[in-house]
């Protein structure tokens, strides 16, 4: 028997399967026909047939065409629904139950509903009349064929894929001695199949966002695995002489591609157990509230109508609030990552890991009121993350020039040698020194090292002598010397003037010397302070991270930069693994512009007097809008992605952009259309530039004027308009074209650090697209809310990541006076933004904004506003009770014995 090697390759299918194939020589079977000629509308494949020879149908309501490897993942792992009605899937024979089934009244046993011996009678009997079949044949085709997994194989033939038998496993994972392998047998082609009739030619845009989700999903994979799996498969023939083997060491390999094959993330659904309750007191309260107003409107008091018009116009308004803020929670859900599937797709043991570069941002201004002890404790948990070392660079912004938060980064960096090699050696939790030796916990649990307790001693004393030098500096800052302060070599600091200095940056760890005390290798530690002068408008917080945005662009320039405030650590070491798995994703990571996380916070008094938590906003409203377009951006602990910064728009497909126009713009991403808007119409040329490590264009073509690669279309942008949008540095124009990070190879290492000085002086941004289209946006002290409207205008979309252990903590006010500030300060911002020429209620109508996403938008600019109406309403009782009028109808008797 002669045997031949394949493997079948699905993004949906959780365990490939691979079966033996016989040859048509020996066995006299014959190929199986696609009688009705129906193609699965997800994976490309046919239909197959069902135990009785009938046409397999997933949807009993319009009969979508659907195999069964995708009919069982969707209904597993998917949303339990046909794509095309969006009618639930009802459980076929033989499928295993999945949780909302409903109860069946007859047998259940797995193995009946497997065996396809009874009522099959009719088959078996053409079978054995056909006389083309040989009694081999039918033997074999009657007896169960065992399913190879993973490389298995029987009596050394090699394993292939076949369309003559279809085999069912009644587990995941390698065979075990318990599973049961059954077999479909086959059907003859010639005898009539009764066929539900679907229209082949209906276009598969018209069958909604989760069929588009799928054949993204299956390209995104072949595009990025395929490297991979051929490496994989020379490595398995060299290893066995061309022999692969299903045991030991291949079967182990073949089963980590299968799982770096799978999705790095999926979205869980709310159970509608807890949904529909939800939803349908939604609808009874908008009804009984459209009654309600329907009677106050109709019944007006004439004696009092001022009071009475003016609470109509109150309860109109906690109406429209309370519409705005319950709608875009409508659809909330989950999301759920597979950090082992980020390992074996980028970062592979043993292997050079491939993981992107991440770069994050600290932003502080006063040390007085942001002690740098905190701000020292958020680099430290930053420079001990999980994540590879030369992949990850902290710069800290010092937006006041403040020679204490120096003296106190140069101490941290030096106390840093100690502390990561200490962190990652007994993968402690959190890596903030203060917390996690204030933590009131069993520190020796799961700790196996004989050593752990004296170096944890001796870590614990390093510490506290960190914490008196740290302390010592703030003493000596209280009180400023005349002659301004000095650094330790008698030269003024040049910072002395906050409001008139130059621009400073210091490399502290992360070059020759950078080492810890085991000798390796740490991250990067930048200081940044920008510079500032007289008659500049400098834009605070927002004119500071774009500053980042520059400086690291041209020293490390990380594909993807997160930004935390300065007294926000990292609670958990892997938030960066988390966030990639949304953003390295071949699809998703494609139009995401940034990963949210929620902020929790330390200190809080156990009953939360002043609401800190705001449980109801990161638990309940941050889940509905993730269920929409995305969670609205809050300031900190947010990943992005720095191409959704420089103002560029997403990869996005043609539903993603209908009702629009599709246009190609230059290389398919790059130049900008009318209005601002760029549509894509090659999104295969899109994937394939993206996966690319190499600029799009270099020094060479930047100076001469940038040609696009483009095979059908070559469109020149000038030098001039590129300087007119990112500013005059060709070294930072370069670096906005590497999409996976890393900087261009014509550039001179040598002139780095004076071409970051320049993209820090405070005339860069004049007369470019800094703060309007580019960066943070200007224009609100609540930039965050700004900044994320903007990308969410473009057509990006964003996640909301709640790891199990809470990525961030941070700091929160502890008495009253600050609370309020920090509310007013968010109502001022809010107020701002509805004045500006953002406000969502009249900006982004270009069809990428989803309109419960702008709800969501308009109910954050809007919600000062109701104070106005509440203080109204509230005084109305005392009006009522001064006048002696009401503002609703007097009842009278007869009214109530009839009502």
């Amino acid at each position: 028997m002669e045997a031949s090697a394949g493997m079948v390759a699905g993004s949906h299918k959780r365990n490939e399967l691979v079966r033996i194939r016989h040859d048509s020589s020996d066995s006299g079977s014959k190929p199986m026909k696609n009688l009705n000629g129906q193609i699965c509308q997800i994976c490309g494949d046919t239909v197959g047939l069902t135990a009785t020879g009938d046409v397999f149908v997933a949807c009993n309501e319009c009969a979508f065409p659907v195999c069964r490897p995708c009919y069982e993942y969707e209904r597993k792992d998917g949303n339990q629904s046909c794509p095309q009605c969006k009618t639930r899937y009802k459980r076929h024979r033989g499928s295993p139950r999945v949780e909302g089934d409903e109860d069946e009244d007859d047998s259940d046993d797995i193995e009946n509903e497997f065996n396809y011996a009874q009522g099959k009678a009719k088959a078996r009997r053409q079978w054995e009349d056909d006389p083309d079949l040989s009694s081999s044949s039918r033997r074999e085709s009657q007896q169960p064929i065992p399913l190879l997994t993973n490389g298995q194989t029987m009596s050394g033939e090699i394993p292939c894929a076949t369309p003559d038998t279809q085999s069912v496993r009644t587990t995941s994972g390698p065979l075990g001695p318990s599973e049961k392998v059954h077999s479909l047998p086959y059907v003859d082609p010639r005898q009539p199949v009764p066929v539900r009739i679907v229209d082949p030619s209906k276009d598969l845009n018209s069958y909604g966002l989760g069929n588009v989700d799928w054949k993204e999903r299956v390209e995104g994979w072949k595009l990025k695995q395929e490297k991979n799996m051929v490496q994989m498969t020379g490595r398995y023939a060299e290893g066995k002489g061309g022999d692969v083997e299903g045991t030991g060491s291949n079967g182990e390999e073949l089963q980590m591609v299968d799982d770096a094959r799978q999705p790095m993330s999926r979205v869980v659904p709310i159970p509608s157990s807890q949904l529909t309750p939800y939803r349908v007191v939604i609808i009874l309260r908008l009804i009984i509230l459209g009654f309600f107003l329907q009677y106050r409107v109709t019944h007006p008091v004439k004696d009092a109508y001022p009071l009475w018009l003016t609470s109509v116009i109150c309860e109109i308004w906690f109406a429209l609030s309370w519409l705005l803020d319950q709608f875009p929670k409508w659809s909330p859900i989950n999301r759920e990552t597979y950090l082992e599937r980020l390992a074996l797709r980028y970062d592979r043991e043993g292997e050079p890991s491939q993981l992107d570069p991440v770069d994050v941002f600290v932003s502080t201004v006063d040390p007085l009121k942001e002690p740098p002890l905190v701000t020292a404790n958020t680099v430290l948990s930053i420079l001990s993350v999980d994540y590879p070392v030369d992949k990850v660079s902290c710069y800290v912004s010092d937006d006041g020039s403040a020679m204490l938060t120096f003296e106190a980064l140069s101490e941290t960096a030096e106390f840093a040698k100690k502390w990561v090699p200490f962190c990652k050696k007994h993968n402690i939790e959190p890596r903030a020194p203060e917390f996690y030796f204030a933590q009131k916990i069993d520190y020796l649990k799961d700790k196996i090292q004989p050593s752990f307790v004296k170096e944890r001693r001796a870590m614990k004393r390093e510490y506290e002598e960190f914490k008196v030098r740290i302390n010592a500096l703030v003493a000596k800052a209280q009180k400023m010397p005349e002659e301004g302060w000095t650094m330790q070599d008698g030269t003024p600091w040049p910072g002395n003037n906050p409001r008139d200095h130059p621009g400073m940056i210091q490399v502290f760890l992360g070059h020759s010397g950078g080492l810890d005390t085991d000798g390796n290798e740490l991250p990067r530690l930048v200081y940044v302070s920008r510079e500032k002068r007289p008659g500049f408008q400098h834009h605070k917080k927002a004119g500071a991270m774009n500053a980042l945005i520059r400086v690291s662009a041209v020293l490390t320039n990380g594909a993807y930069l997160l930004n935390v405030d300065c007294d926000h650590y990292f609670n958990n070491s892997k938030a960066l693994k988390e966030a990639m798995c949304f953003m390295m994703d071949p699809v998703l990571g494609k139009k995401t512009c940034y990963v949210q996380f929620p902020q929790r916070f330390d200190g809080i008094d156990l009953h939360d007097r002043y609401a800190n938590r705001n449980i109801v906003f990161f638990d309940i409203n941050m889940k509905g809008q993730d269920g929409v377009q995305g969670p609205v951006y809050v300031g900190t602990g947010c990943c992005f992605n720095r191409q959704a910064l420089y103002g560029y728009d997403p990869v996005l497909t043609e539903e993603d952009l209908e009702p629009n126009i599709i246009v190609k713009s230059c290389c398919g991403s790059r130049k900008k259309g009318k209005g601002g808007n760029k549509k894509y119409s090659d999104k295969k040329k899109a994937m394939g530039r993206t996966e690319s490590t190499v600029p799009i264009f270099n020094m060479e073509d930047i100076e001469e004027g940038v040609e696009g690669y483009d095979d059908e279309r070559t469109l020149l942008m000038s030098q001039k308009s590129l300087e007119k949008r990112f500013g005059q540095s060709p070294v930072f124009i370069a670096a906005t074209f590497m999409e996976q990070g890393g900087i261009p190879p014509s550039t001179n290492p040598a002139t780095l650090l004076k071409e970051a000085i320049h993209v820090i002086s405070c005339g860069y941004e004049d007369k470019t697209e800094w703060g309007k289209e580019i960066g943070w946006i200007y224009g609100s002290v609540t930039e965050d809310i700004l900044t994320g409207f903007k990308m969410h205008a473009r057509g990006w979309i964003s996640i909301y990541c709640m790891p199990p252990r809470p990525a961030f903590k941070g700091s929160a006010p502890i008495n009253l006076s600050d609370r309020l500030n920090q509310v007013l300060r968010w109502a001022l911002g809010s107020i701002e933004i509805f004045l500006s020429r953002h406000c969502p209620l009249w900006y982004g109508y270009n069809g990428k904004l989803k309109p419960l996403m702008r709800l969501a938008y308009i109910n954050t600019i809007v919600y000062p506003f109701t104070s106005i109406p509440l203080i109204a309403y509230c005084t109305l009782p005392a009006f009522c009770l001064l006048t002696n009028k009401f503002i609703i109808p007097e009842v009278t008797d007869f009214y109530l014995i009839f009502s």
